[in-house]
């Protein structure tokens, strides 16, 4: 998002009086314009940190994505919330991360020019293997929706329908899934 989205936003987290929990696993595979901001940037920017907002914007974080390394399962949560600080741990204590998974973490992280070219030299591999699938996708006549990070895209499948239904779209799936072997979400499953 921009600084203008953001600004947005937070102007309505502060008028409705609720809470912001924002995702940022695609933080360091952001490619173009508006490169990544933070909503804690965002909020610093507008000198709220002494506001009752502190307290009700929440991050949530994976390694997943950035690091490619999703079987380690480590993810994380920022807040300045005690109540959801304190709760956090009650929510993970079924799935705690090993102590030979957080050592290797720490040496695989700790160096700042090991992660800072492993990020740039990540992003830019991502987004090569983005151009690929989305030159594909154009020249078997799919358009799609290109994204800002990350390997996703929306495509726009529309024109294989049998008819402009739920039903169609999930006929068309299962042949995608069965005969293509390729599992993608139906845009069904999005609304």
């Amino acid at each position: 998002m921009s600084h203008v989205e953001l600004d947005e936003l937070i102007t309505f987290v502060v008028a409705k009086k609720i809470h912001l929990i924002t995702d940022e696993i695609f933080s360091g595979t952001m490619f173009e314009n508006p490169s990544f901001i933070s909503i804690i940037e965002a909020v610093i920017n507008r000198k709220l940190e002494k506001t009752d907002l502190w307290s009700r914007v929440h991050i949530v974080y994976s390694l997943s994505k950035d690091f490619d390394i999703p079987g380690f399962r480590v993810g994380m949560i920022y807040s300045n919330n005690d109540r959801v600080v304190s709760t956090a741990p009650k929510m993970s204590s079924y799935d705690l991360i090993s102590s030979q998974t957080q050592y290797l973490l720490s040496k695989l992280l700790s160096g700042k020019e090991f992660r800072e070219n492993y990020l740039k030299e990540n992003r830019k591999r991502v987004k090569e293997r983005r151009e690929m699938i989305f030159v594909g996708l154009g020249q078997a006549g799919i358009s799609c929706m290109k994204g800002n990070a990350g390997l996703f895209c929306w495509v726009d499948l529309r024109n294989l329908l049998s008819s402009n239904t739920f039903t169609a779209e999930m006929e068309l799936w299962k042949k995608i899934l069965h005969e293509a072997r390729l599992n993608i979400s139906p845009g069904a499953s999005c609304h």
